[in-house]
């Protein structure tokens, strides 16, 4: 028999003909359903860039990031528009009298996730309820999904107010609480160092599962943001002690979603000296950004190549 066939329980047929059948075979498997990661600009880490809002988009576009949170404008809804770039919306309020109009904004803004700052440090659970059970209902009328941001100076400052929160929120809708999750204020209220970061701040797999917003500032127990370079090309030290926290907490979130096709929105996020986040000696905050979105990108790559070995 010459190399241009082989024998089989069926008879002599064409290495062709098998390399064929056996390519149109796997065509017919279904594809596996597969998260997707969407990396999120905040426009303030270009704060201290003096440069016109379609000059910041463009730096955004050409950095890679797939679109951009912040209040809702007509500029910056045209110009998100433009370049395709997703628009996750933010607000912050205290007043339930003022929702119906901040969300009949961010809809016409074309926002569907949203990213919210609720309440005042001194609010009390029941308060901060009532607060969340109107907005969500307000949100659900309009077809938006807004998360509670964890986050300083709001009802969910720390995380016992949070978790109260949360389970309240439960118990009078059956539901868990949509959370838009930034790790750094907790790690900070609760001075944590970064070999218990895993063990102290992700408690509740449940909420942090159904979550698809993320904050992800690189922080230590001390500093709610720290550099991600040294301002030369190398990460630091304290970025390296960070990063095995965020690839548990990608693990945590794949555990409940590799077989999905959920979108995580992730936030690169580093304030600037004005936000009282950097400090004057960090590096360009919107530098570090980028090396950060790469940084996240390789460490969701290798994750989901894992998962798919």
């Amino acid at each position: 028999m010459n190399g241009n066939h082989s024998k089989t329980i069926f008879g002599t047929v064409s290495k062709m003909e098998v390399m064929t059948n056996s390519a149109r075979a796997r065509t017919d498997i279904p594809k596996r359903e597969r998260p997707i990661l969407r990396q999120i600009a905040n426009l303030w880490t270009l704060m201290q860039h003096n440069w016109s809002l379609d000059r910041k988009l463009d730096a955004i576009k050409e950095a890679g990031f797939d679109g951009v949170c912040w209040a809702p404008s007509s500029e910056l809804t045209a110009g998100a528009a433009r370049r395709s770039l997703i628009f996750l919306g933010g607000m912050a309020s205290a007043d339930p009298a003022a929702f119906p109009g901040i969300l009949d904004d961010l809809q016409r803004s074309g926002a569907r996730h949203i990213n919210v700052q609720l309440g005042t440090d001194d609010m009390l659970t029941p308060q901060a309820l009532d607060l969340t059970l109107t907005l969500l209902r307000e949100a659900k009328l309009r077809g938006l999904l807004p998360a509670i941001e964890s986050h300083r100076g709001t009802c969910t400052e720390t995380p016992e107010k949070l978790y109260a929160l949360a389970d309240a929120y439960q118990q009078a809708t059956g539901e868990l609480l949509p959370i838009s999750w930034d790790f750094s204020h907790i790690a900070v209220v609760k001075h944590l160092v970064p070999a218990n970061f895993a063990e102290r701040l992700l408690i509740r797999p449940d909420l942090i599962q159904n979550a698809q917003q993320f904050h992800f500032r690189p922080f230590n127990g001390h500093h709610v943001q720290i550099p991600v370079t040294d301002g030369h090309g190398h990460l630091t030290q304290e970025f390296h002690d960070w990063l095995p926290f965020a690839e548990t907490l990608l693990r945590l979130w794949l555990d409940a979603n590799r077989n999905t096709v959920r979108e995580i929105f992730i936030c690169p996020e580093l304030g600037p000296v004005e936000g009282g986040y950097a400090l004057s000696t960090f590096p360009d905050c919107w530098e570090d950004a980028k090396v950060l979105r790469l940084e996240i990108a390789k460490l969701w790559n290798r994750l989901t190549a894992d998962e798919s070995s």
